[in-house]
């Protein structure tokens, strides 16, 4: 499998298991930092994309802020995740291999490859889903397998 529908399936692979966790959000008694570990997900592929694109913004957005409604997290994530999905679909796998500059933290220019951002923003939403998924053990729920290989294997007998 070439990197850029590996990019593409793991996004769908995380759209998938971070959509199951938003049911189960919605079923705790403390929902609040469910809430704001999910909108910084969705907050992170804004951002990134927006320092990607050059967006004269992008530095002044907050990568914690704003923090979403219950209510509002599936749509806000749907079109996070629509805007990397069409932007990786658009490009060749050289372009996914090539280093994109943006402003960084310090004010500095930075430069990363196209796929290493897009990893990062993969592996980061499978950290912050295991914190989530504590949180609902600990709030007394069961937490829904979400493991990858749960959406591949099958059953031979």
């Amino acid at each position: 499998m070439e990197m850029k529908q590996y990019l593409i399936d793991t996004f769908k692979y995380n759209d998938f298991a971070n959509k199951k966790l938003l049911e189960k959000i919605s079923s705790l008694l403390d929902k609040d930092y469910c809430i704001k570990l999910f909108s910084h997900l969705i907050n992170s592929q804004i951002k990134w994309m927006a320092r990607i694109k050059q967006d004269p913004n992008a530095q002044d957005m907050n990568w914690w802020e704003p923090v979403y409604k219950l209510e509002e997290l599936e749509s806000n994530w749907d079109k996070s995740l629509k805007s990397w999905v069409s932007y990786l679909e658009s490009l060749s796998k050289e372009e996914i291999e090539e280093k994109v500059s943006f402003i960084g933290f310090d004010g500095g220019c930075w430069e990363a490859k196209l796929l290493d951002i897009a990893l990062q923003l993969n592996y980061h939403s499978i950290h912050h889903r295991a914190q989530m998924q504590t949180i609902i053990r600990q709030q007394g729920l069961t937490p829904d397998f979400l493991d990858y290989i749960g959406t591949v294997y099958k059953k031979l007998s």
